[in-house]
């Protein structure tokens, strides 16, 4: 389990020749993959939904990365990470205590 808590899924074999990669938690599987002439994604990224933003935050902070925070999303709490390949990744939480309990 790496900095933010998703185990690797294993492909079916006819999948995995593929190459790729698969990860989960909890309610969330996400299949990734690269082209031969991969460009990092900038602009065009996954938004994704989680119950505790600060602790994340924390959690990744704790693994020595950087968040951005971004306040530009009304009714939301979002913060950017990089992943390794120059990816952009968005994790975002309602404001208001009472929306973020119903996402946990």
């Amino acid at each position: 389990m790496g900095v933010l808590g998703l185990t690797e899924v294993q492909k079916p074999p006819v999948l995995a020749a593929r190459g790729g990669l698969w990860v989960r938690a909890d309610n969330l599987e996400i299949h990734l993959g690269a082209e031969e002439d991969f460009r990092p994604q900038r602009k065009a990224h996954p938004g994704i939904l989680v119950g505790d933003l600060d602790a994340l935050a924390r959690r990744v902070e704790n693994f020595g990365l950087t968040v951005e925070w971004d306040e530009n999303f009304p009714g939301m709490r979002r913060f950017y990470l990089w992943d390794n390949n120059g990816n952009r990744l968005e994790f975002l939480s309602p404001e208001g205590s009472e929306l973020v309990q119903a996402l946990r």
